[in-house]
């Protein structure tokens, strides 16, 4: 089971919507690959407003107890969000192995995860 870190909310390349796509593009990758994905940020936006910071911390503090069950925390991007930042943190207070893809599409093409 890996904990997929990436952007959530817009940045300077990629609006928010982009972003969600990107994230559905990784863990497909991932799932026809033989890993299981955990994306917080795809499962919480279903049911938490990211825009209302109460039900935005909510959905933080649960992915950090998923993250905790993770095997390893893959990062995707160049671009590190303050979300993204505090997941790597805590990743590395709790020793889970981290890997960086800073070229998503690069990744993407590859055959295996």
């Amino acid at each position: 089971m890996v904990y997929i870190c990436s952007p959530l909310r817009a940045n300077a390349r990629f609006t928010m919507e982009e972003n969600l796509e990107r994230a559905k593009a990784i863990c497909r990758h991932c799932a026809v690959n033989g890993v299981l994905a955990i994306a917080v940020h795809l499962y919480f936006t279903q049911f938490l407003d990211d825009s209302i910071e109460e039900e935005r911390v909510c959905g933080m503090e649960h992915g950090k107890a998923l993250l905790a069950m993770c095997k390893e925390v893959w990062v995707f991007g160049d671009i590190i969000s303050s979300g993204m930042q505090a997941e790597i943190e805590l990743a590395e207070e709790l020793g889970i192995p981290i890997k960086y893809f800073p070229d998503v599409d690069a990744w993407l093409r590859g055959k295996i995860c």
